[in-house]
């Protein structure tokens, strides 16, 4: 076996404060990137097609970053999965990956309707603001998925198509996000914790799903923390199917 092509030279260059090249030759074989989230957290991406120069990249960025440093994988990519261990990240969380119905025949949400004094639609910029205040103090926010972190100074104008919210005595207590992706993603569900079990996380995802179905659209996606046992409950329970898992991996 040629040992320069099993064993590439190359070259690390830094080409701005948080990206990355391999060159071998004056030619990119690598690329590595650090981006920072709405959150704060800084998430790294390495491409590369080649173990070593994953190695390389990942050897010459760690060191010159703040921590803590996250990504996330395919938990089905066993090889990306190892490389970031070889690296020195740990697994942080499992997220599994759902594939949600939005017929009501088969979600079984039909005739779900809000609990007494309480209403489901659009969002207004006050109140969410408020819950959105709310949530985070009762939640661990950096928990959240990554790609669907608000602002930390909370939702905008521009954020509120997003969001359908439950209001009582007009304070927003639950709410749905959605990032607008070809198959809607769900990317939050909660419900303000003096509020919970009273049915207003199934009242608020009866009519977000309702409201794809009747735009036509069969399937939503959403990701669910594992250790987030009544958030699985309430997919498993509207027959949604764990389609995948990711892993968020972090070095401190």
């Amino acid at each position: 076996m040629n040992s320069s092509k099993a064993r590439p030279a190359v070259v690390i260059t830094r080409v701005s404060e948080r990206q990355w090249h391999a060159l071998d030759d004056d030619r990119v074989v690598g690329r590595g990137e650090a981006s920072p989230r709405p959150d704060g957290r800084l998430f790294l991406s390495i491409d590369s097609w080649h173990g070593e120069v994953f190695d390389r990249l990942a050897q010459a960025m760690l060191p010159g970053l703040p921590k803590p440093l996250y990504t996330v994988v395919d938990e089905a990519d066993a090889e990306l999965t190892a490389q970031w261990l070889r690296a020195g990240l740990t697994v942080r969380r499992r997220e599994w990956e759902y594939l949600v119905p939005t017929d009501p025949a088969v979600t079984g949400l039909g005739d779900v309707v809000p609990p007494p004094g309480v209403t489901v639609g659009p969002a207004v910029l006050g109140p969410l603001r408020e819950l959105d205040d709310a949530l985070r103090a009762e939640v661990d926010w950096p928990d959240m998925p990554a790609e669907v972190v608000a602002r930390p100074d909370g939702p905008t104008a521009a954020d509120l198509p997003r969001f359908t919210v439950a209001a009582e005595s007009g304070r927003a207590v639950g709410l749905v996000r959605v990032a607008p992706l070809r198959r809607p993603r769900l990317g939050l569900v909660a419900v303000r914790a003096g509020r919970r079990r009273r049915g207003i996380g199934r009242a608020l995802l009866a009519h977000v799903l309702g409201g794809f179905h009747d735009r036509g659209i069969p399937t939503a996606s959403a990701e669910v923390k594992e250790s987030n046992e009544a958030a699985l409950a309430l997919f498993d329970g509207i027959g949604a199917r764990r389609a995948g898992s990711a892993l968020e991996l972090v070095v401190r």
